[in-house]
This record gives C-alpha cells, structure tokens and sequence, in this order.
C-alpha cells in the first residue's frame, strides 16, 4: 500500500518511545522506506541499533555526525520524505516547532521540510491539558500540521487522564489515510467558481475586490486529488491552478456568469467560491475620463449563485458568504435566497479569516443546522468543505 513512498519516524524523549518500534515495523511491511530521526532523549529510552535493524537505515540523532555523507543531511531528509511523523512527540518539541527552534536533527529537518507532518503527541495530562501545551499546538494545527489525540488512561507517571500515545496501528492508518487520499470524487465532476471579476470604469480603471482565489484554488487541487474531474472558471487570482484542471479564464462578472451557466449541467457538484463584483457602470467611458470631479452611476450584475440555484435540479451547489457583521443570520438569507445546499461563511474582520491569507475560519450553515470550525489553514480546510458538500443530501 505504501511502496514508493518515503517516511521520516522521529522520536522524542518519553516512555512511548517504545511504541515508535511497532510503529516503524507496520509501515514497513506496508511497503514504505523508513529513516528514523531520535532526539538524544529519545535514545535514553530506545536503542538506536532496534529502530536501525527494523528500517533498514541509519538512524540519525546528531546535527554534526562525523561519520555523514558529503550532502546536508537535515536538508536532504527534508526533501527525499512524502511525510513525517513524529512519534511520540513531547511538549518540549511541540514548543520548539511553534516558536520556530530548530536545535537538533529533529527540530532542523521537520522545519526544512515541505511535506505533511503528523504529530502523536505523548505526555503528562496537565501538561497536555496546559494552556502553553494548548497554544502551541493550536498554532501549528493553523500551519497544516496534523495531529493525532492521544487516548485516556492510566499514565506511565501514576496520573490517569489523556496522554498516552494513540495506538499504533491508529497512527499508521492516519498516515495511511494523509499519503493515500480519499478518491471519493473519481468519475464526479466538480465546477469551482473562483477569484474575483473586474468591471471597468474607463479604458484604464476598474472597480474590483480583495479576492486572491486562495480557497477556490484550495479546493480545485482537493478535488482533483480526490479524483473528481475539476472545471475551474477563474477570475483574477494570486496562485496558480494545478495544470489538471479544466481553466476557464474570465475577466468580467458577465463572462463568470455565461462559463458557469455553459458549465454547471455537465457537474454535479457547483463551488461558489468566487468573488464576483456586485455592480458594473451603467455607462462605460470609451476614453481615459479626465474629469476633476467623478459620479458613476452603477448598476446590478446578474447574481450568478442566485441564477445557477433555481435551475441545479438534484446538483449539490456550495457558495461562500464573506461577511462583515450578522454571519449566520446573512449566511441563512443566502441559504435560502439561492437555493444553496451549503453555505461557507466566514467574517472577513477576524484575525486569520480575511482575503489573500493562508488560514480561514469559517461557519457551515445548512437546512439541519449551524457549524462553528476553528481557525485552519486552506488546504486542510478545502477537504472538510468537500467533505461538508457530500453530506449536506
């Protein structure tokens, strides 16, 4: 299941240190490459030599080791793993990796890494229970890292509560699951509506909005990971759709409207997550306008949402709502008003929920009810949308 696939075990400095030996073993006989990164803790607990004889491969422990190959080896580990997994990973770890300490192998390689890191956290209930514990791992969960809780029970300290590493076959199948993504959407089609449209004023000037196309682009390569087949009709954006994608490019809240129309029957799921301007000038100037003072007179763009909503038929239609103030009371208007199955709304005044940022925080509103997500980052946040989006029917 996992042959190709390249993953890091690191170990830190705890009693659960030996549960990282089952766990090397299990990807292992999944057909996975397994380097092994300790802490010098970590070797207190576990012998190097066992984690080297069940991978296959040296064990790192030291930044400098005198017996390294040529290659910066925290560097070249970084690059060469499809993920990395840190198990069990203690407080201190947790703390270093928020507050951006890189002062071992550990620390070093999962910072120079940009592949998926998975934490199994391990350690004394109320020091997971603590509010420094707590912060840190929010803060890291806002960055795309994933964690994996640990379970209840009896503490290797005398405690009981939670704090035990998850089990180790839980683990595995979490990274099982973040290697090997869902393909749930294969043989689906799936429209995603994103950026934002200009309406010119004049030859030279446009009203516009503060969209960068960030989620929308989020979730054309979740979809596509997923095996859906992805129509992406786009505005103007600030990052760039995976080359999978069926792109149509527009300028205009007109042109959004005719490719989406063009578009949606062929789909069977429809993604509002664009930001399309609202109004256009009723009479655009054919020359560069030079006037001191400047009246425009607007008029109202077709509501695209609204318009796609009373024909869909049995089609899922997902749109976004970008909110200042009332956010579930606005979001339920939506809801209603165009016929949506699901609305993604999120205040644009919070911290880490506005346009052309990596996080998000938003609220799911449908028929059944109302739910509250934390504050996460957009690739993360992209699948629990389309995960929302299969089960609003």
């Amino acid at each position: 299941m996992l042959k190709g696939k390249t993953i890091a075990v690191c170990v830190s400095g705890g009693i659960a240190a030996y549960k990282a030996c089952e766990i090397v073993s299990r990807l292992k006989k999944l057909g996975a490459c397994v380097h092994v990164v300790m802490t010098q803790n970590a070797t207190c607990f576990v012998a190097p030599l066992t984690f080297e004889t069940l991978s296959g491969n040296k064990v790192t422990i030291q930044n400098f080791d005198p017996n390294r190959e040529w290659e910066v080896e925290h560097v070249s580990l970084a690059k060469k793993c499809d993920l990395f997994l840190i198990a069990p990973c203690t407080a201190n770890v947790v703390g270093k990796l928020a507050s951006g300490i890189a002062d071992d192998f550990l620390t070093t390689t999962v910072m120079a890494t940009t592949a998926p890191v998975v934490i199994a956290p391990a350690m004394n209930v109320n020091m997971y229970e603590s509010a420094a514990y707590q912060a840190n791992e929010d803060k890291l969960r806002e960055r795309g890292f994933y964690f994996i809780e640990p379970s209840s029970g009896l503490l290797a300290c005398g405690d009981v509560g939670k704090g035990r590493l998850a089990e180790p076959e839980v683990i595995v199948e979490q990274v099982i699951e973040i290697l090997m993504p869902k393909r749930d959407l294969l043989g689906k089609t799936v429209l995603v509506a994103l950026g934002s449209t200009r309406e010119q004023i004049d030859p030279v000037r446009f009203i516009t909005n503060s969209s960068s196309g960030k989620m929308g682009a989020a979730i054309v390569k979740a979809a596509l990971n997923r095996g859906a087949d992805v129509i992406a009709v786009s505005g103007f954006i600030s990052v760039n759709l995976p080359l999978e994608a069926t792109v149509i490019n527009v300028k205009t809240t007109d042109e959004m409207y005719e490719a989406v129309k063009e578009n949606y029957v062929k789909s069977d799921y429809i993604i509002m997550a664009a930001a399309p301007s609202d109004y256009k000038v009723k009479n655009l100037s054919k020359e560069k306008i030079k006037d001191t003072n400047l009246t425009l007179e607007f008029v109202k763009n077709v509501d695209i949402a609204a318009s796609i909503g009373k024909e869909k038929g049995d089609k899922t239609l997902v749109v976004f709502a970008a909110e200042t103030n009332d956010l579930v009371e606005n979001a339920r208007k939506k809801l209603i008003n165009k016929k949506a199955d699901l609305v993604v709304a999120n205040d644009v005044t919070m911290d880490g929920a506005g346009f052309n940022v990596d996080t998000n925080v938003v609220t799911f509103v449908t028929e059944g009810g109302v739910e509250h997500c934390q504050k996460m980052d957009k690739t993360l946040l992209a699948d629990v949308i389309l995960d929302k989006m299969q089960n609003v029917r």
